[in-house]
């Protein structure tokens, strides 16, 4: 076992530094070939880790000049670790923060009709600037690849460049490319107006970026849309008389009948307009109460005479008993909670238009490759954390037990 969590450990450090910051350089780039990326994903992060390979260099000559310091590898290796750690579980902090309240709060505005309505219309309005942004943005981009398409004709020797670029714009525009481009004309070689590939490479990251923004605005919008037509539906049948739920759109997706024969307008309407409050009023006080013996635990986990810490109670009474099974799904249930608190928050950053999850797979590489830099980043401070919440850190409980297999490689480590 501590094979294992050493594995997984040094995998998420490796992935979390050095393989996903690449990655994320690799997609981010303009470059026409697989060399050309590499060599801008290797020159990026290069400057990147540049800095701190610095900060810690100056750290080594402190060390070096200072004569009460005599710090070995093993201890810089401590050090650094310590570093990370720290850094991740005070990121993990602010994140779990925000999710203990987000969640169950969501799920209690959930039952709020009106609410929900509100919020989609401001939703869609904010939505509707950045969507004619994104179109605005788009046609900019667009009119300089029709510059550059004009002016490179079909015998220069940057005009594959040209052409790897009308493929990531959309069809209507290449069509309209296509048929106002003359390629009997020949280039000529004295002209010193033609683009160099460098600004050709900034011009193909650029059109990458627009044309997947215009794509994700256009998806969202629809969805939204039909979000705000539901959400009008449930409010018009709220009153309706017959208790039968009727759609102002139908869905141009014909669905299964066997969902149709169980789920026929009357259990649309029960389910729509009177269950389904009380359901997200129900799990929205069930999360609270979890959020609560969270916090409660996260405040009290240190005192360990007595035991304050909610679960660190629960586990002992199972130790005490020897219900391991209720062990298992105890620390099963608290894991998922945390964790579900934890990511959810990743998933609703947003940083501009720079890092962004969006829904239905409308999400671009870097941010992908990002969100997975913090999963991996939050990865052990997470488990440190429910160690120390269940008092099996021997280092908080200060009792002459047997580590955990986690606890033991961080030792070592």
């Amino acid at each position: 076992m501590p094979i294992f969590w050493r594995v997984v450990y040094w995998t998420s450090q490796f992935l979390t530094w050095i393989l996903l910051p690449f990655m994320q350089s690799y997609a981010r780039s303009g470059g026409f070939s697989i060399t050309g990326k590499i060599k801008t994903a290797l020159i990026e992060n290069a400057i990147y880790y540049g800095t701190y390979l610095l900060i810690f260099g100056a750290f080594l000559i402190y060390v070096a000049v200072n004569p009460r310091l005599h710090l070995e590898w093993n201890q810089l290796q401590t050090i650094g670790i310590a570093a990370a750690n720290t850094w991740g579980l005070f990121l993990l902090v602010l994140l779990l923060g925000y999710g203990l309240v987000e969640i169950p709060r969501s799920y209690w505005n959930g039952a709020k009709r009106g609410y929900l309505l509100m919020k989609t219309y401001f939703k869609a309005a904010k939505l509707m600037t950045e969507k004619a942004d994104a179109e605005e943005n788009l046609e900019d981009v667009m009119e300089e690849v029709r510059k550059v398409n004009e002016s490179i004709k079909y015998n220069h020797p940057l005009r594959k460049c040209v052409d790897t670029i009308l493929k990531k714009c959309p069809t209507d525009y290449q069509e309209k490319m296509g048929r106002n481009m003359d390629d009997y004309e020949d280039f000529d070689e004295k002209r010193n107006t033609y683009p160099s590939e460098k600004s050709l490479v900034k011009l193909h990251k650029q059109v990458i970026y627009s044309v997947q923004r215009h794509r994700r605005t256009q998806v969202q919008w629809q969805i939204l849309l039909e979000q705000a037509f539901y959400l009008e539906d449930v409010a018009k049948n709220e009153t309706s008389a017959t208790h039968q739920f009727v759609h102002t759109f139908q869905s141009p997706e014909p669905e299964n009948r066997f969902i149709q024969y169980f789920y026929n307008p009357t259990v649309e309407w029960y389910w729509e307009c009177l269950l389904r409050p009380w359901f997200h009023r129900i799990l929205a006080v069930v999360l609270s109460v979890f959020s609560v013996i969270v916090v409660w635990s996260e405040c009290t986990f240190f005192s360990t005479t007595p035991v304050l810490s909610l679960f660190a109670v629960f586990i002992q009474l199972a130790e005490k008993t020897y219900n391991y099974i209720y062990i298992e799904i105890a620390c099963f249930l608290s894991i998922f909670f945390l964790s579900i608190c934890v990511y959810s928050t990743v998933f609703r950053i947003r940083v501009f238009n720079y890092y962004y999850l969006a829904s239905h797979h409308q999400t671009d590489a870097y941010s992908l490759l990002f969100s997975g830099m913090l999963f991996c980043r939050l990865t052990p401070p997470l488990c440190l954390n429910f160690l120390g919440l269940t008092h099996m850190d021997s280092s908080i409980s200060h009792q002459n037990t047997q580590p955990t297999a986690y606890t033991s490689v961080s030792v070592i480590l």
